[in-house]
């Protein structure tokens, strides 16, 4: 019996990109600068982004002169999140893939999205996740969804005072975002509250909470990121990646790669539900009715 994706028409790559830069990387005094570069669109993550991301740990990780990674945002904002709604939106585009799962594009039903997911999302995570060298987010503004995975995936989050965490995803009727380390990061009950009311957690409340380890003054916050960078690059190499791999290994007794793999199942059965009911994926949400329903929350 043939594979019904076999005559699956390719879908359509509609995508405008605003740059040909998506991440900024520079390297000084043993610190890699790894910059998310799409402040029009609150560096929304799109394709062009997530590779380019990969290919900058890739380049940090390589060279022997870095000892310590820093993941900031351009703008305002340190990740607005996936990008649902910019013209830049490459989800139909094939890119060289860094995992053994097949092109997403030619297939059929949900199994788009949970193989693009897979290679994009939670692949990538936690692969960055696992990176020998020491992580630092900068966090300021908005870490918003899939912003929320590329600051959980660092081992350190040094945030600005007006920084804000927030996963607002249930509203399209998806348990959280891919990278589920919800219930690690947080106290389980907290967490519930978190994704229940999708409401912003101010930058301090994170710091109560465990999530974030420094709070400091949006003046002062690219100073002390890189004051404690500095330190670190202090250390031998080879003693602060065995340190990392026996934390990241405790945190998966504890159950996170377990968790994971739940979530990325009802995840992805959510979304095909989804679609059966006919709101599309994304449970008849879209980027403006997203923001406009943030505002609402925000103002109450």
């Amino acid at each position: 019996m043939a594979d019904p994706g076999d005559n699956f028409v390719q879908r359509q790559d509609t995508a405008v990109y605003e740059t040909t830069e998506p991440v900024l990387y520079a390297v000084q005094d043993g610190i890699a600068s790894v910059t998310m570069n799409r402040p029009a669109f609150n560096n929304a993550q799109n394709s062009q982004m997530t590779y380019a991301l990969d290919a900058a740990f890739r380049r940090a990780v390589d060279d022997d002169a870095v000892k310590v990674i820093v993941l900031r945002g351009a703008g305002k904002h340190f990740s607005a999140g996936h990008d649902i709604g910019t013209p830049g939106r490459d989800i139909n585009k094939p890119f060289e893939r860094q995992a053994l799962w097949w092109d997403h594009t030619n297939k059929p039903g949900g199994e788009q999205y949970f193989v693009r997911e897979q290679e994009v999302y939670l692949g990538m995570c936690r692969r960055w996740h696992d990176l020998p060298k020491p992580t630092i987010a900068m966090v300021q503004g908005a870490c918003i969804a899939g912003g929320l995975m590329l600051a959980w995936v660092c081992d350190l989050i040094v945030a600005s005072d007006d920084a804000y965490f927030q996963d607002p995803v249930v509203r399209m009727g998806i348990p959280g975002v891919e990278y589920f380390a919800h219930a690690h990061e947080l106290n389980p009950r907290i967490a519930k509250e978190f994704l229940f009311l999708g409401e912003r957690m101010p930058a301090e409340r994170a710091y109560q909470m465990g999530m974030v380890n420094r709070v400091v003054p949006r003046a002062d916050l690219e100073a002390s990121t890189y004051e404690w960078a500095a330190r670190i690059a202090q250390q031998p190499r080879m003693g602060l990646a065995l340190t990392k791999t026996v934390i990241n290994r405790v945190e998966e007794l504890q159950g996170l790669r377990t968790t994971m793999d739940v979530a990325f199942g009802y995840h992805h059965f959510a979304h095909t539900h989804s679609q059966l009911l006919g709101a599309g994926t994304l449970g008849g949400q879209d980027a403006k009715s997203m923001v406009a329903e943030n505002k609402r929350d925000h103002e109450r």
